[in-house]
């Protein structure tokens, strides 16, 4: 059993910054792929940013590049997104994405608010 555990989020000031981190545990034969999803209230679960454990090659949506950085560590199978320059529009719940095995796996979702 896979689990996809965020942490990190919360309420933040337009232009503060918030560090989201993802722990994967369980059984996993191996993790080809972490990253970050978002959902806004009433829209769609959107793709923010992926890194590929291996290469260590990033995709990340041009909304975000410049204010948003991914990062992994693949001996403690984490990922992270260290957000700076948050906006309003920034707010959503954000989604850890992992794909082990070519199998896609969740975590829970964290809330990220940016409000002042």
């Amino acid at each position: 059993q896979v689990q996809l555990v965020e942490s990190g989020g919360g309420v933040v000031q337009p232009g503060g910054s918030l560090r989201l981190s993802c722990a994967a545990s369980g059984s996993m034969v191996r993790v080809y792929a972490m990253g970050w999803y978002r959902q806004a209230p009433g829209k769609q679960r959107d793709f923010v940013a992926s890194i590929a454990t291996n290469s260590g090659t990033i995709a990340q949506t041009d909304s975000t590049k410049g204010r948003f950085t991914i990062s992994g560590d693949n001996a403690k199978k984490m990922v992270y997104l260290q957000m700076n320059a948050l906006k309003p529009e920034d707010t959503a719940v954000y989604y850890c994405h992992a794909n082990i095995g070519g199998v896609g796996y969740w975590g829970q979702g964290t809330q990220v608010t940016v409000s002042s």
